[in-house]
């Protein structure tokens, strides 16, 4: 835990608990539900907690804020964030129910009231708008766009950005930027350059506005 205590310095002493609290619940859930690679689970706050965390570091969300996360997997990057911003809303989906079996029992043993979850793909929520979409790793940025698109509402709930996509993707960019057709809102940062560690190197935080 301590390479994000090395980044981020303002936490309550809830948060400080429920971000501890991560390490266990997480590896106890993948001995009965696999979500997390053997060798990345023993670098857990680095790979997958702070990385989440990237998203914050460029994009703070107002409080009240409405934020669905796709694809959430084991609860990446909705479950950091939702500690992160204790008064965010949260709604993390994905289509594989045991990876929501592990987000509910992570949520509630970290004692989180603002994440809740939806077995399902994002293209089936009805009737739900959000500000915000993020998602890690989880298709083409213009597959992604497509399925989020429909539900992200004009606006401005962040002092950085207006409302929109901020999603954590890998490697040469390039190309899949281009094949999206986003290539002239699309904003992109390192994450690299936000925590100069080696495992964040060809790391991005992507954003494009609603």
């Amino acid at each position: 835990m301590d390479i994000i205590l090395k980044y981020f310095a303002d936490f309550t002493g809830e948060q400080l608990e429920q971000f501890g609290k991560l390490e266990g619940l997480y590896k106890e859930w993948n001995e009965k539900i696999n979500v997390i690679s053997r060798k990345d689970i023993d670098a857990l706050y680095e790979r997958h907690i702070l990385h989440s965390l990237a998203i914050a570091a460029i994009c703070n969300f107002d409080d009240g804020a409405e934020v669905v996360d796709i694809g959430t997997g084991g609860g990446f990057p909705g479950i950091p964030l939702a500690i992160f911003f204790p008064k965010v809303k949260f709604l993390l989906v994905d289509s594989i129910g045991k990876k929501i079996k592990v987000v509910n029992e992570v949520a509630a043993g970290t004692g989180l009231k603002n994440v809740q979850t939806v077995h399902g793909r994002v293209e089936e929520i009805k009737g739900r708008t959000f500000d915000f979409a993020v998602s890690r790793a989880v298709a083409p940025l213009g597959e992604l766009w497509k399925w989020i698109n429909p539900v992200i509402r004009k606006g401005q709930k962040s002092e950085e950005l207006p409302n929109g996509l901020v999603c954590l993707k890998g490697g040469d960019l390039g190309k899949e930027i281009e094949e999206s057709g986003l290539k002239k809102v699309v904003r992109a940062w390192s994450v690299h350059n936000i925590f100069p560690e080696p495992a964040f190197e060809e790391k991005y935080v992507i954003y494009v506005p609603r």
